[in-house]
């Protein structure tokens, strides 16, 4: 029996926000320790609050991506990665003029059951 497993098309999770997330690894390929996930955030994209309960990597490979992180504004840009724990309370977004593109790995697995988003403000 092999011990590896290659990955050759990622499942790209239907959007209606514009952004693409494409999850290589994760509960759609049965691992529900980890996910791994390729995603491109179009220009003036951002998601409602969250307090997920798992840990989150984001590494930016282009672009700038914006973190409320319990009430801080941080920024990070090509080459900078971050490590937010589970149980802040986040708001991700790319209020910037350019395609923000990242690599997202969360510890447990991501799901809705786990992400605990907030209703979007009007």
């Amino acid at each position: 029996m092999k011990k590896y497993r290659i990955q050759k098309s990622p499942f790209v999770v239907p959007t209606t926000d514009g952004k693409l997330i494409e999850e290589i690894w994760g509960t759609s390929t049965g691992n529900s320790n980890i996910s791994i996930a390729h995603m491109i955030a179009p220009p003036n994209w951002s998601e409602p609050h969250q307090t997920p309960e798992f840990d989150e990597f984001t590494y930016v490979i282009a672009g700038k991506k914006q973190f409320e992180i319990d009430g801080e504004i941080i920024t990070l840009e090509k080459g900078q990665s971050i490590l937010i724990e589970r149980g802040a309370r986040i708001r991700y977004s790319n209020p910037f003029s350019e395609n923000c593109e990242y690599i997202a790995i969360c510890m447990p697995a991501f799901s809705m059951d786990l992400v605990n988003r907030e209703e979007p403000e009007n």
